[in-house]
């Protein structure tokens, strides 16, 4: 048999998954930099988002942050400004929730920014009882699952 010449496996090549979240300090916006509000993700590492100053921009997520970083619709983001470029910019960072209440509290951001909302098809956090309650029972996806078992044949013209 051949030697075990690796380190170890898969789970090692992943790393640990420490869930210790420490709290970073407030990085605010300079000059060159706006703040954006991603409209919807496309790909590619990236998106669009809508910035502050009311400009709908292309963002281009830097490769630091491409596979470390998730981003989606809805999150607040810091993008950097092309000179060359206007319709164009670059994410620099996304703030976590808890950034953006504070941006929003020191009046850097607009105070009808909606924070941590899904811009399509998202829900208010006043709208997760009634969503539970509409999405029904598990007995109904059961029912769906059983009724499935049936020798029925279907035939594909």
């Amino acid at each position: 048999m051949p030697k075990n010449k690796g380190k170890g496996g898969k789970n090692r090549k992943r790393g640990k998954n420490e869930a210790v979240v420490e709290k970073r300090e407030l990085i605010f916006k300079e000059e060159g930099q706006e703040y954006a509000q991603v409209l919807r993700m496309l790909g590619n590492g990236r998106c669009d988002a809508m910035c502050i100053d009311g400009t709908k921009r292309l963002c281009h997520i830097r490769g630091k942050m491409h596979r470390k970083v998730w981003i989606d619709a809805g999150d607040i983001i810091l993008v950097g400004l092309r000179d060359y470029q206007d319709h164009k910019a670059d994410v620099i960072l996304k703030y976590w929730t808890y950034e953006a209440r504070l941006l929003k509290a020191y009046g850097e951001l607009p105070a009808n920014t909606r924070i941590n909302v899904g811009i399509a098809g998202g829900f208010d956090e006043e709208d997760d009882g009634d969503a539970a309650a509409a999405a029904g029972d598990d007995d109904d996806y059961i029912e769906f699952m059983n009724a499935g078992t049936s020798s029925a044949r279907i035939n594909f013209i």
